[in-house]
């Protein structure tokens, strides 16, 4: 794989210690051990292997990879397996993409109840798209959709919000007919947007009633009843945004889309430009503009860099990828069958390798000849190869 000329882990080595000791007691082990995974990914700190190419005997070294799902080099693979299992699930149907955003005062309670508020944000915006879409007087379908947790913007701001795929058609409610939307338009949007306020709204009050919020800083009054009440009171008003934008051109879209979302971290190492002790320059989308001004560049103080990035750690064990409806993990076979039958096509095979244990002999190719590259030695973590790999044509 080749690597880009500047990246997050570059950033981290140069100036993670300082920063680290500065910061001694003010953060999470998570935050530490995804610093030390990115530092340490696809180097001789954690071993690796030698590969030669069967055809042409070119050679080369390949460290292993650290498979942290926060770092920017190890999700291309990961994300390869995801989507050949999910290509076998598509339906031949429209599928539209729905985003559920919560306002900025929202994510300032999110900071600091990171599982609470981003599991909150997944059933309520589930619950919104299952109920409406059940609901007679508009679909009268029970849907499926897979769920996405972002919880940046492109300036890596903390911006909570999640993105849906969703088929436009599902099971009558009797499981007997497969029913579809029309071809441009999916489900009210101002309909959904209540609901998934009212939903969110009503639960948050249950957590804050129960003891379960933590408040800090300027937010700290908030664990009184009363001024929560108030804090809340224009939010329950202002209309939250969710956002149902045209259906994707076909499944190929679909798998297209998911590629670039499922599995994306905070910054890609691609939209990186410059660093040095200071600063750290990167691209970045501005939404807010015009569509041919959107593109610009930003330079962040190297503390600010990195102190944006860890604050996108998800909680251990969170589950940022979710299945519901249709798509749910228990009933999910059962269902695409059903519905695959009233549709009238062929159940695909799925015959991907999910797991995160696939062997690399399966996936290796020279890049000199595009031969199979076989695994010839190993080396454990810290220890480096015992001798410098021969090129293609040389003697070994």
């Amino acid at each position: 794989m080749s690597r880009q000329p500047l990246e997050v882990a570059d950033i981290f080595r140069d100036h993670g210690p300082a920063w680290r000791h500065a910061r001694t007691g003010r953060l999470s082990l998570g935050q530490l051990k995804v610093m030390s995974a990115i530092e340490r990914c696809r180097t001789a700190a954690l071993g690796g292997h030698v590969a030669r190419c069967e055809a042409c005997a070119h050679t080369e070294i390949a460290y292993n990879s650290c498979r942290n799902r926060h770092c920017p080099k190890c999700q291309g693979a990961v994300a390869k397996r995801w989507l050949a299992a999910r290509e076998a699930e598509l339906l031949p149907v429209a599928y539209f993409h729905v985003v559920f955003t919560v306002p900025g005062a929202i994510g300032d309670i999110a900071y600091h109840n990171k599982a609470l508020v981003y599991n909150l944000l997944f059933k309520a915006a589930a619950d919104a798209l299952l109920t409406i879409g059940a609901d007679p007087k508009h679909l009268g379908a029970r849907l499926g959709l897979v769920a996405v947790l972002h919880t940046w913007g492109s300036a890596m701001t903390h911006h909570p919000h999640l993105h849906c795929v969703v088929p436009g058609a599902g099971l009558s409610l009797d499981g007997e007919r497969w029913v579809a939307c029309r071809p441009t338009f999916f489900l009210p949007v101002r309909v959904l947007s209540r609901r998934f306020r009212r939903r969110f709204m009503d639960t948050l009050c249950e957590r804050h009633a129960a003891g379960q919020l933590s408040f800090f800083g300027k937010l700290e009054p908030l664990q009184h009843p009363r001024a929560f009440a108030d804090f809340l009171a224009p939010l329950r008003k202002s209309e939250w945004v969710v956002d149902a934008r045209p259906p994707f051109a076909g499944p190929a879209a679909v798998l297209a889309y998911l590629s670039r979302y499922t599995h994306r971290v905070a910054i890609a190492n691609s939209r990186l430009i410059a660093f040095n002790a200071q600063r750290v320059t990167f691209r970045w989308k501005d939404y807010r503009a015009k569509e041919q001004c959107r593109y610009k560049t930003m330079s962040l103080a190297t503390d600010e860099f990195i102190r944006r990035f860890l604050i996108h750690v998800l909680p251990h064990g969170f589950h940022r990828i979710r299945h519901y409806g249709l798509f749910a993990n228990g009933q999910r076979a059962e269902n695409l069958a059903k519905a695959r039958a009233l549709l009238g096509v062929e159940t695909l095979r799925d015959d991907s390798d999910d797991s995160d244990d696939a062997t690399p002999d399966h996936w290796l190719l020279c890049p000199s000849c595009g031969g199979a590259m076989r695994i010839i030695e190993t080396f454990e973590s810290g220890h480096a190869p015992p001798a410098p790999p021969h090129r293609g044509g040389d003697p070994p």
